[in-house]
């Protein structure tokens, strides 16, 4: 049996070892100083989670900040937070339905006819692991929101990224891709649909559209990076069986605690791919804990890429539109 210094001694290993692995699991933090004064930053879904935290920080480094959500109310209250939090009064909210081609086009219209400037595009909202449902235009959801919609959105607003050169498009995907697999097939999951599935062939897709993308865009001055931002305790886990159980959500509270991160150490690597001067001219990569890391070996299939290309191109109307 231990002595009370012994426990003492244990207690104190113990807890020295969780904070070490807390802090381990918290990744990389963006150093840079970067100003984005007469700047403008576009970031989808920026209402809520890691996309409101890019918010505050691009805020305060002088850029405007338009936030892309599909909740007006929502978003309206974000802004006045974002304000409060950032000391900075140049945020404005527009609505934007990923889940919408209709609302997409929407948004890019009275944006390029409004705006002067666009400096950094951050496609940041997400669904995950929801259960079937489709979009206003019969996709399935998560491929629907997380691919098309950022597909068609980058897309229109390309024209002003290249007359605002150097400029950035950032996209933010997830490790999931490395469990992803394109089915070109049944893309929209109606044969055998699985929550799981379909969230990993998105964030593949994100990974397969910036790469495609930043192909394209050689020579433009214009960038495109994707990023894993960790595991985040924010709300896009809502339909986890786990979070809807309050008794379970509580016994695995410390595990979040130790293993999770916050907004704000999640939205880290978007502010660093957003800004670090290090990434000037750097295109094509993929990003984790503000660290190039090397993306599953079929997100570096420039095939599917280029085919996944094509299919959104269809999907979205853009290659009649050309």
């Amino acid at each position: 049996m231990l002595s009370t210094p012994g426990i003492a001694a244990a207690v104190g290993v113990t807890s020295i070892s969780l904070l070490l692995v807390r802090n381990y699991m918290q990744g990389g933090t963006c150093r840079s100083k970067a100003r984005l004064d007469n700047k403008t930053v576009v970031i989808t879904g920026g209402n809520t989670g890691i996309g409101k935290e890019t918010a505050i920080d691009l805020a305060q480094r002088g850029a405007r900040i338009i936030l892309a959500c599909r909740s007006e109310s929502k978003g309206t209250t974000a802004v006045k937070e974002i304000i409060e939090s950032s000391g900075s009064s140049n945020i404005v909210f527009r609505k934007l339905d990923l889940a919408s081609l209709q609302s997409v086009r929407d948004f890019a219209n009275q944006f390029n006819k409004n705006e002067d400037r666009l400096d950094i595009l951050i496609n940041n909202a997400g669904v995950m692991w929801c259960p079937y449902m489709e979009t206003a235009d019969g996709l399935e959801m998560q491929f629907g929101t997380n691919h098309i919609g950022h597909f068609l959105l980058t897309n229109l607003l390309l024209d002003k990224l290249k007359a605002c050169a150097p400029s950035r498009i950032v996209v933010v995907s997830s490790i999931g891709h490395r469990g992803g697999k394109m089915n070109f097939d049944d893309l929209n999951g109606k044969k055998n649909y699985n929550s799981y599935t379909a969230y990993f062939q998105s964030k593949l897709a994100n990974i397969l559209f910036t790469r495609e993308l930043a192909k394209r865009l050689q020579g433009t001055g214009v960038t495109a990076n994707s990023l894993h931002p960790g595991a985040v305790n924010t709300d896009l886990g809502r339909h986890l069986s786990v979070n809807q159980n309050g008794f379970l959500h509580a016994l695995i509270a410390p595990l979040y605690w130790l293993f999770v991160k916050t907004s704000k150490q999640g939205a880290q690597t978007s502010i660093y791919c957003a800004v670090d001067e290090s990434l000037n001219g750097v295109s094509g990569k993929y990003f984790a804990d503000c660290r190039e890391k090397d993306c599953a070996a079929q997100g570096r299939d420039d095939g599917a890429a280029k085919k996944l290309w094509e299919i959104s191109e269809e999907m979205t109307g853009l290659s009649k539109s050309q």
